[in-house]
């Protein structure tokens, strides 16, 4: 028996099948070991040595793989084809030897750039060693992420509260956001107007042409800058004579773009579908692993983590063959076309992304994929073909307009293009990140000397426009171009920018939050080497050199640890009026902004003596007066709003004055959200009314009738029915509540604290304190009884922290919304209890997605945090990073079982799977039934596989 290790379940599964008999395949389910997060897993002091440590969950997967290999005559490594491929190999190899099971067995690494039968069977016959040097790479890589993240983060902590953590291509991939921020707060707008004449031919045909010079000299873009210019120039052209002085027609050409490489599939993904790189790669990667097509499991993509652009032979055969048919003769060229990589560093050593059957055509395969798949999948296919069709040809015209008034000739241009033949336009054009000039039109015909018609003169201003913030796209081409990071890297570094709330993005555009702007500011100070650019893409050429074997990874680290050390020491004596006084000069255009009248940006506007700067508290940077104890203003980075009413405060509303005692009502912006108050304090120490706005009240809402509402919490709104005593009404740390002496009730989410009545709220008292409800920090007391189940002991209704439930042993079922406990019968309650239990939801309890691979339902619900899915008692929660509405089933599976392991369901499936082989062999069987249901969530895992 041989035995292939692969990262992914998926990808086990459709290997499993090309392989047959003499084969099993076992999933690592990506990375097994890393360094872990403390102080000493990388130790320069004893030559870079480095502890590794295995997680959990990778324990026993590799436990199952070692038991498997034991009895196993060759070991075969088949994991991705790059370098993070080759160091999940030399991990579980290394794990494998430490155990001891290797002994006298062979061991093979083989790779393939497309999980396809060909392409599986022939790696088979090709196999070779771990390439060292491919691991001293990632090695290097991962030891320089370590110490730059572990090292320099804690400086962030000691100087810069707030800050999450530093990286080394993260922080200067956030450079990159924040530099264009600081571009665009810094432009100045230039006025500019354009001249445009609406002109006929002698034949009546219209056009336009455009201001270019006057009197033998050249007027570009910007060159008229007002509205007096503008207006001698059209009074000039409204009297002048126009006439063509030339017109040129020259052909030109419009070449295919490559195949697609990681950068550009993401970009493009991005522009053309609102795909998010690392949810691109997702895809990628299932289509890359297998797809069920009409029974079989197939790769339809190749390997999708590549810098290279050009394809195999066959491959360009076999598109060529499908543009003769599909499009016919005249779109094919006459040879191949062959595509060199751009970048020099291009170091993944693989095609260009493709489909692996050019015949199957997306609409072939439509029915088969989720919506998802098939679009990335359409894209990816159109953009192969067209690399090989024909290029567009295209007639550009130019017309050149001599207008003459009195002594003075004008000059102007009219240009136009026509496609002559579309050739690959037919089928694919790239996505436009930004607007641009367009030319397309034909222009009418006219000849040199012809006379022409004026019909109007627009005179139009303009304004220049700050350079465009980075979106997701242009970011990851701008990082491509500076040689920052490397395929694998792109998506994780972006997510983990969102993560640490350091840029959000807004209508796809990127924007730095002020978390972002001070660690960037902070490492621009006193780190300005490790978050330059050339720096950063210089140490990524040496680690591709490592990975050619052209130098010595320890000595890379040697050369990067001398210095980086000595600039963290230089830090460890920095005051904190330094580091502040730093960043203030650096954020000056952002949290200072100049004013309008001219006046010092930095004056306090409270005691207008103090000098503003940046403070550090304990929950962050914050902006205060320098005359502080005497002058206590503060406010947040972003500055105050030049627009708001003359004496407002930043981040202070007035809403207006409380009727009673006079005193001022305001929002104000807080670190923990908008809360209203009430006056301010008289004394130092003292504390004003303070309410926080409840969870469905947005600020903009809040008028001064319900802030004094809100003020005015807890208030009464019932006598309790026994006791006589009041039940209140108010807004708690864990939301609207009613509360009678001890008791507290949690408020619906169609409550309103502000308007909720009396009987509903001793509704929700006596409800809490007869035992249909837990106590609100408590366990839930036992409940209303409503019979036995068919299978033997009691169902009662609770009311607990999320709603109302029944219960029964251990199994509890939500009620569903609009069903009135109170009403609920004890056949309606066990039918809940079954489709708990079985997986499947109740009726108005979520969408099922369909059935688990082990049995099941999988659901999609709706909870207090969010969406999740869920499959018997596993419940998973949905990324962010997917849509739930978009949520595929295989998305799910992926969820439910990396949250989850082996369920009962799953097990007994196991243990029902046939076995023809004696008991000594059923163990080794099993293993793998277990692991494909467990059915890996190695898309789910960017983070694992990619560094940086």
């Amino acid at each position: 028996m041989n035995v292939v290790i692969v990262e992914s379940p998926a990808k086990a599964k459709t290997i499993n099948k090309y392989l047959g008999k003499g084969y099993e395949v076992y999933a690592s389910f990506g990375h097994v070991r890393d360094l872990p997060s403390k102080d000493g897993s990388v130790d320069p002091a004893n030559d870079f040595a480095m502890k590794w440590e295995v997680d959990a969950k990778s324990n026993k997967r590799l436990s199952d793989i070692a038991k498997a290999v034991k009895d196993a005559k060759t070991v075969i490594l088949a994991t991705d084809p790059d370098r993070e491929g080759e160091a999940i190999s030399w991990h579980v190899l290394e794990i494998l030897r430490g155990k001891q099971v290797l002994k006298d067995k062979r061991v093979e690494r083989v790779v393939f750039n497309a999980v396809t039968k060909d392409a599986v069977r022939d790696a088979m016959k090709h196999p070779r060693e771990i390439d060292a040097a491919l691991v001293e790479a990632y090695l290097a890589r991962r030891a320089l992420d370590y110490l730059v993240g572990f090292t320099l983060s804690p400086v962030l902590w000691r100087k810069l509260p707030g800050a999450r953590s530093a990286g080394r291509v993260q922080s200067v991939a956030l450079r990159l956001v924040c530099d264009r921020e600081l571009e665009i707060e810094k432009f100045v707008a230039r006025e500019y107007w354009s001249l445009v004449a609406h002109l006929q031919t002698k034949d009546g045909a219209p056009f336009t042409a455009r201001l270019v010079g006057a009197d033998d000299k050249r007027i570009n873009r910007l060159d008229v800058g007002n509205a007096d210019e503008a207006a001698a120039f059209k009074a000039a052209l409204e009297k002048a004579a126009f006439t063509v002085r030339s017109v040129e027609a020259k052909p030109a050409k419009r070449h295919p773009y490559a195949p697609f490489t990681t950068s550009t599939l993401q970009q493009e993904a991005s522009r053309k579908l609102g795909f998010a790189p690392a949810r691109t790669m997702q895809i990628a990667q299932r289509l890359y692993e297998g797809v069920d097509i009409d029974g079989e499991t197939v790769g339809l993509i190749t390997y999708m983590r590549t810098d290279g652009v050009d394809m195999v032979p066959e491959a360009i055969a076999s598109a060529r063959k499908v543009i003769a048919s599909e499009y016919g003769q005249e779109y094919l060229p006459g040879a191949p076309r062959k595509y060199t990589a751009k970048s020099k560093n291009a170091q993944e050593a693989h095609e260009a992304i493709r489909p692996t059957d050019m015949d199957r055509l997306p609409n072939h395969v439509a029915r088969q994929l989720e919506p998802e798949q098939q679009k990335l999948y359409e894209l990816i296919w159109t953009r192969t073909l067209a690399s090989q069709m024909e290029s567009a040809e295209l007639e550009r015209t130019t017309a050149e307009i001599e207008a003459k008034a009195g002594g003075r000739r004008i000059d102007l241009r009219a240009t136009g293009q026509v496609v002559r033949f579309d050739g690959f336009l037919a089928l694919y054009q790239e996505g436009r990140d930004d607007e641009e000039d367009d030319e397309s039109g034909r222009l009418p015909p006219m000849k040199e000397g012809d006379a022409l018609k004026r019909d109007k003169i627009e005179a139009t201003q303009h304004f220049t426009e700050p350079p465009p913030r980075f979106t997701e796209a242009t970011l990851v081409k701008r990082m491509e171009e500076l040689g920052i990071g490397r395929p694998s890297t792109y998506a994780s570094t972006l997510a983990v920018l969102r993560d640490r709330d350091y840029v959000r993005i807004d209508k796809k555009r990127l924007y730095p939050e002020d978390k972002g702007r001070l660690v960037v500011a902070f490492l621009e100070s006193f780190f300005a080497r490790y978050v330059e650019y050339d720096f950063t893409a210089d140490l990524e050429e040496k680690l591709d050199q490592v990975s050619n074997h052209e130098i010595d990874w320890k000595q890379v680290l040697r050369d990067f640890w001398l210095d980086f050390s000595g600039a963290v020491d230089e830090t460890k004596d920095l005051r904190t009026t330094e580091v502040l006084d730093s960043l203030n000069d650096l954020l000056g255009p952002h949290i200072f902004p100049s004013k309008a009248d001219g006046s010092n940006p930095r004056a306090c506007p409270s005691c207008n003596d103090g000098q503003l700067s940046l403070k550090v508290g304990k929950f962050g940077a914050f902006i205060g007066c320098s005359n502080y104890p005497e002058c206590r203003y503060t406010r947040t980075l972003t500055p105050p709003d030049p627009n708001a009413p003359e004496g407002e405060k930043p981040g202070v509303k007035v809403l207006g004055r409380d009727p009673e005692t006079g005193a001022e009502v305001t929002l104000r912006d807080g670190r923990f959200g908008a809360y209203i108050q009430l006056g301010e304090p008289e004394e130092e120490g003292d504390k004003p009314k303070r309410v926080s706005l409840p969870k469905d009240l947005k600020a903009e809402e809040v008028t001064l009738e319900k802030a004094l509402k809100l003020l005015a919490l807890p208030r009464e709104v019932a006598k309790h029915p026994e006791s006589g005593e009041p039940i209140l009404a108010g807004i708690g740390r864990y939301g609207p509540y009613v509360q009678h002496g001890r008791t507290y009730a949690n408020l619906g989410r169609d409550d309103d604290v502000l308007e909720i009545g009396a009987n509903r709220a001793i509704d929700l008292i006596v409800a809490k304190e007869s035992g249909r409800g837990g106590g609100r920090f408590g366990s839930a007391p036992a409940g209303r009884g409503l019979g036995e189940h068919p299978e033997g002991g009691a169902i009662a209704i609770k009311l607990g922290r999320f709603g109302a439930y029944v219960n029964w042993g251990k199994i509890n079922a939500t009620i569903p919304r609009g069903t009135n406990p109170d009403e609920l019968t004890l056949d309606q309650a066990v039918e809940l209890l079954r489709a708990k239990a079985s997986g499947a939801p109740a009726a108005g309890d979520g969408k099922v997605l369909g059935d688990h691979p082990a049995g099941g339902k999988i659901v999609l619900r709706e909870g207090r945090y969010g969406p999740y899915v869920s499959h018997g008692k596993i419940n998973a929660t949905i990324p962010k990073s997917i849509a739930p509405d978009a949520i595929s089933l295989q998305d799910a599976i992926e969820l439910i079982d990396a949250k989850g392991g082996a369920t009962p369901a799953r097990k007994s499936a196991a243990r029902k799977a046939p076995t023809k082989k004696p008991a000594a062999k059923r163990a080794t069987a099993k293993t793998p039934a277990k692991k494909a249901a467990k059915a890996a969530a190695s898309a789910s895992k960017p983070a694992k596989r990619a560094r940086g």
